[in-house]
């Protein structure tokens, strides 16, 4: 195993530093970020380029978190979140990440919205039956709604009180980002795999030629995988409830909120698994199916991707 050292300022968070197993032209490469196990496999290069690729994906799934966490003081997420009202200039990539949320909000009519992480402070998915009070919710609606804030690229104006969370869409930008920039960096006739969190993309099959082999989590056995697809090229992106839910009375109550209510979406799966060219589309196809409840599935037939549901047998 190697130990890839990094700057301090490469790694803002102090994460443990990556690791690099693997011989020959076959390499794994695993680190921490986002609040989790990201891991890059690569085939057909020699362990110099395996060594810089690694390096490469971690300090830049450390940059995105460091830049897009509304956990890190001062960052520009939380200059936005403090500014109470006055306007704030934000460069290229954030204003990407704002137009992307605009588009976001609009197509799913309102159900996904980067405005409602203010819901947290109702909700608390701990595994617990404590469920909050009507009287703790509507008071937090007031802060919730795309169509309250004013963004005229590269300047967004936040109502005082609001706040911008880019948590559902900032780990699969990570993983297209990433793979993006080592698939410009690795030689020719190399293949590459970027698992940000089971969140993942692949550059195309391995040197091979065979399909990457990767594990759906089942939602009733966090620590293994039940069924496992094979992947040729794009990506894969789940949406879930496995670890972060409440359950009172015999109804489990998973953590994706609609942010018109302030409450769970009923009868919504358990978790969704979607396939798709770029890890952001699967991202944003298997939130929205979430989004949908009992209407997941018709959703994603109308989207023409593949897809993996669970749902309770119960």
């Amino acid at each position: 195993m190697i130990t890839i050292d990094v700057s301090p300022e490469a790694n803002p968070a102090r994460h443990p530093l990556p690791k690099l197993t693997g011989s020959q032209r076959s390499w794994q490469g695993r680190f921490e970020a986002m609040g989790s196990p990201c891991e890059v496999l690569l085939e057909g290069v020699g362990r110099t380029d395996a060594e810089q690729a690694l390096c490469h994906a971690a300090r830049e799934a450390w940059r995105l978190e460091h830049k897009f966490s509304r956990y890190v003081s001062g960052n520009p997420v939380d200059r936005i979140n403090q500014s109470q009202g006055e306007p704030v200039t934000v460069d290229d990539e954030l204003a990407l990440m704002l137009d992307y949320a605009a588009q976001c909000h609009e197509l799913s009519d309102g159900r996904f919205d980067v405005t409602s992480g203010v819901l947290r402070r109702a909700w608390r998915f701990d595994g617990s039956d404590h469920l909050p009070q009507q009287d703790e919710i509507t008071p937090l609606l007031k802060l919730v709604g795309w169509n309250k804030l004013d963004w005229q690229r590269p300047q967004l104006t936040l109502p005082k009180g609001m706040e911008i969370d880019f948590g559902g869409i900032g780990k699969e930008y990570a993983v297209d980002r990433t793979l993006l920039d080592l698939k410009r960096l690795l030689p020719d006739g190399s293949s590459v795999l970027v698992n940000f969190g089971g969140d993942l993309a692949c550059s195309g099959p391995r040197t091979d030629g065979k399909a990457w082999i990767v594990g759906v989590e089942d939602h009733r056995r966090l620590t293994n995988s039940n069924e496992t697809l094979s992947l040729h090229g794009g990506a894969l992106a789940t949406s879930g409830d496995s670890r972060r839910y409440l359950l009172k009375d015999g109804i489990r109550y998973g953590h994706i909120l609609d942010p018109r209510t302030g409450w769970p979406v009923p009868d919504a799966p358990h978790s969704v698994t979607v396939a798709a060219p770029t890890c952001t589309l699967a991202g944003m196809l298997a939130t929205f199916a979430m989004l949908q409840g009992a209407d997941a599935e018709d959703f994603l037939k109308a989207q023409d991707v593949p897809f993996w549901v669970q749902r309770s047998t119960a």
